[in-house]
């Protein structure tokens, strides 16, 4: 199995020149923030460990006169170490990397590129992958595996229809066989899961375990103190929820829903004091805890339609980034969440200034609805360009797909296995 890693490289944005680094950033895309696989710059398509990535301008929309200088950010998610893929893309792309990172204030024409992008890599807080092991290689064979069973049960639809179930995956696999001996057809087998990789996640698991175990004494014995002081503040927080500007939803909806995904990207201020700063460090560490070890399966919680996703401190602290790949529209996307684990988005996204009152720490909140929604789209940023390495293809379709493989692939099944394998295909 191949691991998936996060990269993500942030640095403080020349403003004088940032019109300038919009043009360029226009000229990566074939649609409105939609990267073009194959532009001059930085050609993602020709990347075949790489999942997704984005360029996008961080500032803090919601702070007004007191934002800070926006970030230039260039992240993604990719198979395998990320550090190795930064190498890789200093060794591929160096003219289009440095063209993009000159509009950086420390960026200068000698400098060292691979360890320029290194000093500036920001880690997340609490990274998510949809399915742990399933590589972009994985996913474009699976998909291609299943397109030619559709187009062979089509080609044969006046045939196999009267076949039992059995003979049907018996010819299917016969096909996929033959295709696999002409070459149109690949279904590499998965690679050893990195020892390394393997044991940092045991000690990982187990580091957690401990840690909760001997906080838990001091966790019980301050609750209440907690508590008292997490009521206090909650009454006190403003509740900050106008309608986003129409230019800024216009500017936003121009880059959604050209294909089955989107992207999200927001940026806000965390409420001040190291109460909540401490809080949602705990809190995010925890989350982080789960995604690793407990979410490594398709759903976030309750939730299928994300990709990846992740979450980031910056300016020390005081102000968090989310970014996430997602299936379907923003506003089913945040449904999903509100309808299935409201507590969740408190628990983190309530340490936000301006949040919607929330009673500790999980009620309320996302429960208001309207609020929520006003709140997240003031902080959504506009990606500037977004790629992603499998079109059309949303996290129920890459989980079918290997689901159809492992059918093609198993020694045997039962009548009611074969019959569910051919609903899928």
């Amino acid at each position: 199995m191949t691991p998936q890693s996060a990269f993500m490289v942030c640095a403080t944005l020349d403003s004088t020149r940032r019109a300038e680094l919009e043009q360029l950033l226009t000229s990566m895309t074939s649609l409105p923030g939609q990267a073009d696989p194959a532009n001059a710059l930085i050609p993602f398509g020709a990347f075949e460990r790489l999942h997704f990535a984005r360029i996008v301008i961080l500032e803090d929309l919601a702070a007004g006169a007191e934002a800070p200088p926006p970030y230039l950010a260039f992240l993604g998610d990719c198979d395998g170490d990320g550090d190795a893929f930064l190498h890789e893309l200093a060794e591929r792309t160096p003219d289009g990397l440095r063209r993009v990172f000159g509009y950086c204030r420390d960026f200068q024409p000698g400098t060292n590129l691979l360890r320029w992008m290194q000093d500036h890599a920001t880690p997340p807080a609490t990274y998510y992958v949809n399915w742990v092991g399933r590589t972009v290689r994985q996913v474009r064979e699976e998909a291609a595996l299943r397109a030619a069973l559709v187009a062979y049960l089509r080609e044969h639809a006046a045939v196999l229809p009267q076949q039992p179930p059995r003979e049907i995956r018996a010819r299917l696999i016969a096909f996929v066989a033959a295709e696999r001996q002409a070459g149109r057809l690949s279904l590499t087998q998965p690679t050893s899961t990195p020892p390394g990789w393997q044991l940092r996640n045991i000690l990982h698991a187990a580091g957690v375990a401990l840690a909760l175990l001997a906080l838990a004494p001091f966790l019980l014995l301050g609750l209440p103190f907690y508590l008292i002081r997490l009521r206090q503040l909650e009454r006190s927080d403003a509740e900050i929820t106008p309608r986003p500007a129409a230019a800024h939803l216009a500017a936003l909806g121009a880059i959604e829903d050209h294909d089955v995904s989107n992207q999200f990207s927001a940026y806000g201020s965390i409420k001040p004091g190291r109460f909540r700063y401490w809080t949602l460090v705990f809190l995010l560490w925890v989350v982080n805890a789960t995604t690793r070890h407990i979410y490594t399966r398709g759903r976030l919680a309750r939730v299928p339609s994300i990709h990846f996703a992740r979450w980031v401190f910056l300016e020390g602290g005081r102000r968090l980034f989310f970014a996430s790949n997602y299936d379907g529209s923003l506003d089913s996307y945040m449904d999903d969440f509100i309808n299935k684990v409201a507590w969740g988005l408190n628990l983190v996204f309530s340490n936000g200034v301006g949040y919607p009152k929330t009673n500790f720490l999980i009620l309320g909140g996302a429960k208001d609805e309207q609020k929520f929604k006003y709140y997240i789209r003031r902080r959504q940023l506009v990606t500037s360009v977004w790629y992603k390495a499998y079109p059309g293809l949303t996290a129920y379709d890459l989980a079918r797909n290997s689901a159809i493989r492992a059918a093609i692939e198993a020694s045997a099944m039962t009548e009611a296995e074969t019959r569910r394998f051919l609903q899928m295909v």
